[in-house]
Order: structure tokens, then sequence, then C-alpha cells
């Protein structure tokens, strides 16, 4: 019978800690442009939970934000 080789696991990185908890954030505002670019990709889409390391308290917030942002023109919706 043939032995077959196991393949080492990837390992997994430390989990990231919230940067709204960490900053000890309570309402993340709609108007800080700037840091709501940093939680969107280069397309101009929401980063899930498990790229940007945010709880899932401020991840639902963050994409509140996000959108009303986009709703007034703060940020694109798409960027090409």
């Amino acid at each position: 019978m043939e032995e077959r080789k196991m393949k080492p696991r990837p390992r997994k990185g430390r989990r990231k800690v919230c940067q709204f908890c960490a900053d000890k954030v309570e309402h993340i505002d709609y108007k800080d442009v700037a840091r709501l670019r940093k939680f969107t990709t280069e397309r101009g889409k929401i980063m899930p939970r498990r790229m940007s390391g945010v709880c899932a308290k401020h991840q639902r917030e963050l994409a509140i934000a996000i959108k009303r942002a986009r709703q007034i023109a703060l940020l694109p919706y798409v960027s090409d």
C-alpha cells in the first residue's frame, strides 16, 4: 500500500485586535473618511472581518458608516 504524504498546514497568524476596541471608540462617524478608507479595498468594497480584524459589533457599525458616506458622496461606490 502506498503511503500518502501529508502537506503541512499553513500557519495562522496572530489574531488581530479590533482597532476600534483598542482605541475605545464608541461611535464610528461617517464623516471620518480617512478612517473609513482603511476598511475599504482599492476597488471601493467593504473589507470582510477576517481581513480587517474588526469585531462583529464594530463591523456592523463600520458598514453602516461606509454606506452613509457613500450616499452623501464622501466615498465612491466603486473606484476603477
